[in-house]
C-alpha cells in the first residue's frame, strides 16, 4: 500500500480516526516517540500492528486513551494510581494495573495477561486524533520491531512505508525516550524507566519503587533483552571510537554526534534514538557511545543503550 503523510490539522485528525475505524494503522507522535496506532478493540487492526512491526505476540502493547477517566474505565484504579497520574498524566508515563471485565479490548492488547498498560499522552496531535477517534488507540512504537525507535515521521517512514495506512507528520519528539512503565497490580514496580525521572516517582508515591526479577514473565513492552537496536554493533562506556566504528559522545566526551556537549540529561534523551538512527546509516561497522551517568533521565539513557548493545 502507499504510506500517506498527513500535515497537522484537524482534516488529519478526521483522516486517523477514518482509518482507525476501518481498521487500519496511523502512525502518530507522542511527547516521547511516535506510536503506530489502531483500535484497540479491532483483533484484526491489532494483528496487524504486530504484523507491520514484526513484534511478537508475547509482547504487551500500551493502551492511549484522552483522559484519566477512560483509563479508569478500563482498568481497577487504585490509590497508587491516583497519585502517580495527579502527578504526571498527561506525560510519559503508562500505567499497568489489573484489566477490568467486560472492556471489549482485544486479548492481543495485553498479551493475554490480566493486566492493562494504559497512558494519558501530553502530545497534542496524539491528544486531537485520540478525540476525533472517541476510542482506545494501542500504540507501540513506530518502527520494525527491535530497532531504533522513531523520533521523526521520516524515521517511521524509513522503517514502515508501504506497511501502513498514514503518518502525521508533527515535527520531532520532545522527549525522545518512551515512557516510564510502572506495575501497580501489587507494590508498585519499575518495568521500564523512561520519560518521567524514578526519583520523581518515587517522590509522588512517598516510596521506593521495586525492580521486577529478570528472566520473569514479560508485563509490559520494552522488556526484551535485545530492542532499540541498531544495524551497527553497539559499545558502551566508550571514550574514543575504534577501527570501523562511529563515536556517539556526551558532555566533554567528543564523538561524530554529541548527546549533549553541556551534558544535559534531557537534551540528550531527546537525541538519543535521532543521533543513533543518523550514525547507523552512515554505513559503520560499529557505534561506540560515550558514558551516561545512571541518574535522572540517564536511567532511562542507557537502558535502551543497554538494550541496543545487547546480542541480537
Amino acid at each position: 500500500m502507499e504510506t500517506q503523510l498527513l500535515r497537522v490539522d484537524e482534516t488529519a485528525y478526521a483522516a486517523a480516526a477514518a482509518i482507525w475505524r476501518a481498521g487500519g494503522l496511523v502512525a502518530v507522535p507522542t511527547e516521547t516517540v511516535y506510536g503506530l496506532g489502531a483500535d484497540a478493540r479491532d483483533d484484526l487492526a491489532v494483528a496487524r500492528i504486530f504484523e507491520a512491526k514484526g513484534r511478537p505476540r508475547f509482547n504487551p502493547l500500551i493502551v492511549h486513551l484522552p483522559g484519566r477517566e477512560a483509563a479508569r474505565a478500563l482498568v481497577r484504579w487504585s490509590d497508587a494510581a491516583e497519585r502517580l497520574a495527579s502527578a504526571f498524566w498527561p506525560g510519559p508515563l503508562t500505567l499497568v494495573l489489573p484489566l477490568r471485565d467486560g472492556t471489549g479490548l482485544s486479548s492481543l492488547v495485553t498479551a493475554g495477561l490480566g493486566t492493562l498498560a494504559v497512558r494519558v499522552p501530553a502530545h497534542p496531535v496524539l491528544q486531537g486524533a485520540l478525540r476525533a477517534f472517541g476510542g482506545p488507540v494501542a500504540a507501540p512504537s513506530a518502527n520494525p520491531s527491535g530497532r531504533i525507535s522513531p523520533t521523526t515521521a521520516a524515521h517511521v517512514l524509513a522503517g514502515l512505508s508501504g506497511r501502513i495506512e498514514a503518518v502525521i507528520d508533527g515535527g520531532p519528539c520532545a522527549v525522545g525516550v518512551e515512557s516510564s512503565i510502572v506495575g501497580l497490580w501489587d507494590a508498585p514496580v519499575l518495568l521500564r524507566p523512561g520519560g518521567v525521572p524514578v526519583e520523581a516517582l518515587e517522590a509522588a508515591l512517598g516510596a521506593p519503587l521495586a525492580v521486577p526479577q529478570a528472566g520473569g514473565t514479560m508485563t509490559a513492552p520494552g522488556q526484551m533483552a535485545s530492542h532499540y537496536a541498531p544495524g551497527a554493533k553497539v559499545r558502551l562506556g566508550a571514550s574514543a571510537a575504534g577501527e570501523g566504528e562511529v563515536m556517539l559522545g556526551f558532555g566533554a566526551v567528543a564523538g561524530d554526534l554529541n548527546l549533549s556537549p553541556s551534558g544535559d540529561l534531557r537534551e540528550a534523551a531527546a537525541n538519543l534514538f535521532h543521533h543513533l538512527h543518523a550514525l547507523d546509516a552512515t554505513g559503520a561497522a560499529g557505534i561506540a557511545v560515550a558514558p551516561i551517568p545512571e541518574v535522572g533521565l540517564g536511567r532511562a539513557i542507557n537502558d535502551r543503550l543497554r538494550r541496543a548493545a545487547a546480542p541480537k
